[in-house]
């Protein structure tokens, strides 16, 4: 069996499904059902909590995420109008806040500008009233020009709000598959790998990566705890 297969059907048998992206919108800490965005206002948070993220860890962006939600700024027009001060401090549980409200604006101004404020435009094109689904590499270099989005968000967001096949790669995973004896140079190497040994499967890709974060945060932290890894006999480290 691949070994990649491997590891996550463990996982998954472990662990459960996750259901991820998480979201706010329906009260604090709550998770979609499905683990799909059900609404454009949807994939707008997915796409605000993956840029969040950067640098700290989810607890704090889901506090972010209530007071932005609760003040109802899970919208581009709203954050472009916003004053950037106001929104560093909503934020301000997230880490590094006035650099992320800055990145936020910078955002919602571009979708203001571009797609006068319509989240779904941003995603499709539109052609005689219909929507055609701009394709992953359209996306990615779209979302790569704009300031504050690397690899790990333009992939979170193309995964999770745009509902596209494609591997994302974070800290947790390098770590875990590092200690698992895998080698690569690059964000793009290791993504590489995945896509190449996996099929193109988007609820795969988003189940691994929930999956590979839980167990990132309960066994492969960076002081590792062993006892208990469910996928401890493929560890080189242990």
């Amino acid at each position: 069996m691949n070994r990649l297969i491997e590891i996550y059907k463990l996982l998954l048998k472990n662990f459960g499904k996750q259901g991820w992206w998480p979201l706010t919108l329906e009260g604090f800490e709550s998770k979609h059902h499905s683990g799909r965005p059900l609404s454009d206002k949807h994939r707008f948070e997915i796409i605000i909590g993956a840029i969040l993220t950067q640098n700290t860890n989810w607890k704090n962006v889901e506090k972010a995420l209530f007071n932005l939600s609760k003040n109802d700024f899970i919208d581009a027009k709203k954050i472009c109008k916003v004053n950037r001060k106001k929104l560093a401090q909503l934020i301000r549980p997230a880490g590094y806040y006035n650099q992320k409200a800055e990145r936020l604006k910078i955002f919602g101004d571009y979708i203001l500008k571009n797609y006068k404020g319509d989240i779904n435009h941003f995603f499709n094109y539109k052609n005689d009233n219909r929507l055609i689904r701009k394709n992953i590499l359209e996306l990615r270099k779209e979302l790569l020009s704009i300031k504050g989005i690397g690899p790990e968000t333009a992939d979170s967001i193309i995964l999770y709000a745009a509902e596209k096949p494609i591997f994302v790669i974070d800290a947790y995973t390098k770590r875990i598959f590092e200690r698992l004896g895998y080698k690569a140079n690059s964000y793009d190497e290791w993504q590489k790998m995945f896509m190449d040994n996996l099929s193109e499967d988007r609820e795969m890709f988003n189940e691994y990566h929930a999956l590979l974060v839980e167990l990132g945060k309960r066994n492969c932290k960076k002081k590792p705890v062993c006892e208990g890894c469910v996928i401890k006999n493929f560890c080189k480290k242990c």
